[in-house]
């Protein structure tokens, strides 16, 4: 077995988190490599009992590994979709970080995870991945991400109108600060924050948010995730802010964006004892009422 491990970010609070992740690695028997970025980033402060092998990219873990271990939070988790891309490499979270829906194992449990990652003590998930066309290069040629997409206003001008199409019929034109159109992945992110449902990982839906409507009869809408959304953006500004996960770039009216639901997906890996409903009762802290105690 072999494991390919991602950080975004070394700090020397979680020194003790990371060290176990290698010494476990090394008790199991499992090989890995690690993301020569992250590896500079932790050199001087980690001791490995091999010398480390490193990847940079897709190309270099693409057939190699069986595994993949993001240690840090949800974002560093979407981070790993560039490299896994289309080879259904599994991805395990070690959430490093704080809320953590996707990255589900605690710092806490990483031995216990290790083990079950060990002994295939685990299940998968498919998560749907959102992908955008455009009639103009974005995003570097990675354009599909795992939480949402969305289009903002840009720094401090007037709210924009998006002009929504499912299927070319209008939806509705929105006047706000943005639009955000989350996967049921991304249905407890940016989404939530913006007053949207939260939708179960297998509901193959995507859900429209609007970031500060005008209209305040205007409502998040969830839509089937076979269907093509479009945009047509106005505003006073002559540039706008469209993001995919936590990558942004900016855009002008010359670009004409579409949404669709990517080909592939992305395999989520899941220790048995965790799964979706755990993982909602304690991060929204339902049921927990300080009362009580």
């Amino acid at each position: 077995m072999r494991v390919a491990v991602y950080g975004r970010l070394f700090k020397l609070k979680n020194k003790q988190y990371v060290q176990e992740v290698f010494d476990e690695l090394n008790a199991l028997g499992i090989s890995y490599s690690i993301h020569q970025q992250y590896y500079k980033q932790f050199k001087d402060s980690i001791t490995l009992n091999q010398a480390p092998d490193l990847f940079a990219g897709h190309k270099d873990i693409k057939d190699k590994v069986d595994f993949m271990l993001s240690l840090g939070g949800d974002g560093t988790i979407l981070d790993t979709i560039e490299f896994v891309q289309n080879s259904n490499i599994p991805i395990l979270g070690i959430n490093l970080g704080r809320l953590g829906f996707l990255a589900h194992t605690s710092r806490n449990d990483i031995s216990h995870a290790l083990k079950a990652l060990k002994n295939r003590s685990f299940h998968i998930e498919k998560r749907s991945l959102i992908h955008v066309d455009s009639n103009q290069p974005l995003f570097k040629g990675v354009n599909y991400g795992l939480n949402e997409f969305s289009i903002h206003k840009k720094d401090s001008s007037a709210m924009i109108t998006i002009h929504t199409y499912i299927n070319g019929e209008l939806l509705n034109s929105y006047w706000a600060d943005g639009l955000i159109v989350a996967t049921p992945t991304g249905s407890t992110g940016y989404s939530l924050s913006c007053g949207g449902p939260i939708i179960f990982p297998n509901s193959e839906n995507f859900v429209i948010t609007p970031i500060a409507p005008h209209n305040l009869n205007v409502r998040p809408i969830v839509i089937d995730d076979s269907s093509v959304l479009s945009f047509e953006i106005e505003g006073r500004s002559d540039s706008f802010l469209v993001t995919l996960d936590s990558r942004y770039e900016t855009v002008d009216k010359s670009f004409q964006l579409a949404l669709r639901k990517e080909k592939f997906s992305v395999s989520l890996l899941q220790i048995n004892d965790i799964n979706f409903l755990n993982t909602l009762r304690d991060k929204l802290m339902w049921g927990a009422d300080q009362r009580n105690y």
